[in-house]
């Protein structure tokens, strides 16, 4: 039956494609890429990834999973052209192939296309690095947001006695403006990760400035939208086990991030929370004193010149974090979540606060300017 499906395809023109992929990170990797060059053209496409060293099992949970995607409005809405594809496991499930079909693009998508291929000839690689070793150096080294980097080239530092070796960061950069090839280049920095010891790549800084591009409420729910699909595919193969994320934007705010008052994958705690956690880290003082706004500084932890994740081996979090790390924390009106980091939270937003927010968005914009 899958022999005769794929004579069939091959009559009607449409390329097979085989892929010799066998693990979670090759496949998203093969498949994502595919899909992205299909979607660079403008008018229909079709072929067929073949994949014959990864379950059907795998290749129906992303088909169903998609499918479910392109019903939720709240992401479409900033996902546009993940619309024009639909994927489908081959006969159902008799063989492992999917095949992924696009549609045309209207006239109105073809210009848009045009403009965003041009806007991405304008980033430059090694401004946009700079900027982001910039605002690393001040905010995660000088103002230890992250205790455990000491410099902008080397993480993981002071974790030996927990079994971690410190190693460099590899800061990686795509000029992309389309969410497929930013999955594609995602999942490819997961398998360069996944071949390279703790001692030669500790972690990487993706750069992707057109992702989001700008600081105001529509460039930050791209941002959003972007993200979050990157983090939604690594769990669903649970890669979440392996590595964890940590997500940057010019416009980062909590606030605005799905679910506004629950925890979400990459994402700084709820601002709704800091209040809890200060209390439970000892600050009542300032749990009491902080107003919204100033609670609402702590932000700027994520404030980075463009879009960027960090993408960080869990032994890593887990050593940093230490053991009983995840805890209840009582949120009042008999709402109880678990939560973790409370010490590090609690301490950078105390320090956002000394920082004042006048120092913050300056300090933000020459970074930004950097990459003109």
């Amino acid at each position: 039956m899958f022999q005769a499906l794929l004579r069939d395809l091959q009559i009607e023109g449409v390329p097979l494609l085989g892929c010799d992929a066998n693990q979670v990170g090759t496949f998203n990797a093969a498949l994502w890429t595919t899909m992205a060059e299909l979607g660079d053209q403008d008018d229909e496409q079709k072929a067929c990834l073949i994949m014959e060293a990864i379950p059907v099992s795998a290749l129906l949970a992303f088909a169903e999973d998609f499918t479910v995607l392109k019903t939720q409005t709240r992401l479409m809405d900033y996902l546009p052209e993940l619309k024009r594809f639909s994927v489908s496991v081959l006969g159902r499930g008799v063989g492992p192939a999917l095949l992924i079909e696009t549609q045309a693009r209207s006239e109105e998508e073809v210009a848009a296309a045009a403009a965003n291929r041009a806007a991405e000839g304008t980033f430059d690689q090694a401004k946009t690095t700079t900027a982001l070793k910039s605002f690393i150096d001040r905010v995660v080294v000088n103002l230890e947001a992250c205790p455990y980097t000491k410099s902008v080239d080397i993480s993981a530092v002071g974790l030996e006695n927990r079994g971690v070796t410190p190693g460099p960061v590899g800061y990686r950069f795509s000029p992309t403006t389309d969410a497929c090839m930013t999955m594609s280049v995602f999942w490819n920095c997961i398998c360069e990760m996944t071949g390279s010891p703790d001692e030669n790549l500790s972690s990487i800084m993706l750069s992707l400035p057109g992702i989001g591009k700008g600081d105001n409420p529509e460039a930050h729910a791209r941002f959003a939208a972007v993200v979050e699909i990157v983090g939604r595919y690594l769990c669903l193969y649970r890669g979440d086990a392996s590595f964890g994320l940590v997500h940057f934007h010019p416009a980062y705010d909590r606030s605005s991030i799905n679910p506004i008052d629950g925890a979400s994958y990459g994402h700084l705690p709820p601002m709704s929370w800091l209040r809890a956690m200060l209390k439970m880290a000892g600050h009542e003082a300032e749990a009491e004193s902080f107003t919204d706004d100033e609670v609402a500084l702590s932000n700027y932890q994520r404030r980075a010149p463009h879009t960027s994740i960090n993408i960080l081996r869990m032994n890593q979090v887990n050593a940093a974090a230490g053991p009983k790390s995840i805890v209840d924390l009582d949120l009042g009106n008999g709402r109880i979540e678990k939560a973790s980091g409370i010490t590090l939270y609690s301490r950078n937003a105390i320090r956002m606060v000394k920082s004042g927010k006048e120092g913050l968005q300056s300090a933000l914009d020459a970074d930004i300017a950097m990459q003109s």
